[in-house]
C-alpha cells in the first residue's frame, strides 16, 4: 500500500529514532511504499527539501520551532503548520498516488489539512492519538477553561477526531477516555493503537565508559530520566527531590535531554552545589543508547494535576534495555497498572515528594532490580513490537482494498 505519513517530528537516521521512525521503517521493511512529510523547525532547516532518508522519500517542510520554544511562539507555529504543509505536499507530491494517511496529534489544528489531503488522494486516514489537547493545557494552568484558546482549540480537536476515519489510542484509560468526552463519536472507529519499537539485541552493559566520561561513580545507583523537560514533566518536583538527596552518596540522578523546563534543574543542581546530578542537554544515540544500558533506574515523572490518562512513550526504551522504572505520575494514567502486571519497577503519585523519596531510596538498595528489568523487557517483547503496529494498520489496509 501506498502511505502517505504526515509527522510532526521524524528525526534525521544520524539524529536518533523515535516510536515513529521505527514504524515508518517497519511499514518500509514490510513491502509498503511510504512517504513522510514532516514539519520541519526553523532551526534545523532553511529550506524545504525531499531527499531519501532510511530507504524511503522524506520530505521536510520547514515550517517554524515548535519544541523547545515558549508558549505563544509554539501556538503561532502550530496555526502556521497547516498552511506550510499544504503548499508543500501540494508542490512536492501532488502528482503522486496514496491508498493511505497516517498522522497524529498534537497538533489539532491539522484537522483542515488532514481532511484537504484525504480529498486531493481520495483516501482514508488514520490518526494516532498521542496527547489529548486542549485539556491537557487547561489541567497545567496554560489556558483557561472556557476561555477564547479553549473554545478555538476544542472546536479544532472535534474537526481533527471528525476528520479521522480511524482514531488509534495509547491504552484502554486514553480510549475510555476519549468516548467518555467525546458521546458522538461511533466508538467502532476508535481502538488500542500503542505506543510500539523495534527492539534491539544487545541489552547489557559490559562496560561504564560513559559513567567514565561523565565522572558518575561505578557504585552509584543512577537514576536516568531521557527525554522532554517541559511542564508536563513536572520538573519543580525533580528539583526538589534532587537537592533532597544530595547526601546520599549511594544515588546518582542523570537527566538527558530538552525542553523550557531544563534550566531548573541546572539552576538547582548549582545553587544548592549538588554533586550527585547532571544534566546533558543531547547525546548521540549510540551514546545515549550506552548510558541507558549503563544506569539502574528509568524515571517518568508527570504533573499530578492531569485529569487526561497520559502514555509516555520513554519508558519504551527503560523497558528495551531492562530497566526497572520508577513512575512518578497523575493517578489517572494507567502506567500503574503496565508496571504491576509486568512488575517491571514502581509507581508514586507524583503529588507526594517524600513517597517519592522514599521509594527512590528503596530501589536504589534493592536486590530485586535485575528481575524487574527482565520482567519489563519481556512484556516489552509480548505487547510493544512494532510489528504489532504494522499489523494494526494493515488490517485496515485490507478494508481500503
Amino acid at each position: 500500500m501506498r502511505v502517505l505519513y504526515i509527522a510532526t517530528s521524524f528525526p534525521e537516521p544520524d539524529k536518533g529514532a523515535t516510536i515513529y521512525t521505527d514504524l515508518a521503517e517497519t511499514l518500509n521493511e514490510a513491502g509498503h511504499e511510504i512517504t513522510v512529510a514532516v514539519s520541519e523547525q526553523a532551526r534545523n532547516k532553511q529550506h524545504t527539501e525531499m531527499k531519501k532518508e532510511r530507504g524511503f522519500d522524506v520530505l521536510r517542510i520547514v515550517t517554524g520551532n515548535y519544541y523547545d520554544v515558549g508558549f505563544i511562539e509554539k501556538g503561532i507555529t502550530t496555526l502556521k503548520i497547516p498552511f506550510l504543509m499544504r503548499y508543500g505536499i501540494k508542490k512536492f507530491l501532488g502528482k503522486r498516488e496514496f491508498d493511505f494517511i497516517l498522522f497524529e496529534s498534537p497538533p489539532v489544528t491539522n484537522a483542515g489539512l488532514v481532511a484537504w489531503v484525504k480529498k486531493q488522494f481520495n483516501c482514508p486516514a488514520y490518526l494516532m492519538l498521542k496527547d489529548i489537547f486542549p485539556q491537557n493545557a487547561v489541567d497545567l494552568g496554560i489556558i483557561k477553561k472556557n476561555g477564547l484558546f479553549h473554545h478555538f482549540f476544542k472546536s479544532k480537536e472535534k474537526k481533527l477526531l471528525q476528520t479521522a476515519d480511524y482514531i488509534g489510542c495509547m491504552s484502554n484509560a486514553n480510549l475510555q477516555y476519549v468516548l467518555d468526552h467525546n458521546s458522538w463519536i461511533n466508538s467502532s472507529k476508535v481502538e488500542i493503537f500503542p505506543n510500539t519499537k523495534k527492539m534491539t539485541d544487545s541489552i547489557n552493559a559490559n562496560e561504564f565508559s560513559m559513567r567514565e566520561q561523565f565522572g558518575i561513580p561505578k557504585e552509584s545507583c543512577v537514576f536516568l530520566f531521557g527525554g522532554n523537560m517541559g511542564r508536563p514533566q513536572y520538573i519543580d518536583l525533580l528539583c526538589k527531590v534532587i537537592e533532597e538527596c544530595k547526601n546520599e552518596k549511594d544515588m546518582y540522578f542523570l537527566f538527558i535531554g530538552r525542553g523550557t523546563d531544563r534550566y531548573k534543574l541546572e539552576q538547582t543542581i548549582k545553587e544548592k552545589d549538588i554533586y550527585n546530578a547532571l544534566v546533558i542537554e543531547n547525546l548521540p544515540r549510540t551514546e545515549y543508547e550506552q548510558i541507558t544500558k549503563e544506569c539502574d533506574v528509568g524515571l517518568i515523572v508527570l504533573d499530578p494535576r492531569f485529569s487526561i490518562p497520559n502514555y509516555p512513550s520513554r519508558i519504551l526504551s527503560y523497558l528495551e534495555y531492562a530497566k526497572p522504572v520508577l513512575a512518578v505520575t497523575d493517578k489517572v494514567t494507567d502506567l500503574k497498572e503496565l508496571i504491576e502486571e509486568a512488575d517491571c519497577g514502581e509507581w508514586v503519585w507524583s503529588g507526594d515528594l517524600k513517597a517519592f523519596i522514599n521509594k527512590a531510596k528503596e530501589l536504589s538498595m534493592s536486590k530485586r532490580l535485575n528481575l524487574m528489568g527482565s520482567n519489563g523487557r519481556k512484556y516489552l517483547e509480548d505487547n510493544f513490537n512494532v510489528n504489532r503496529s504494522v499489523e494494526i494498520l494493515e488490517s485496515h489496509f485490507k478494508k481500503v482494498r
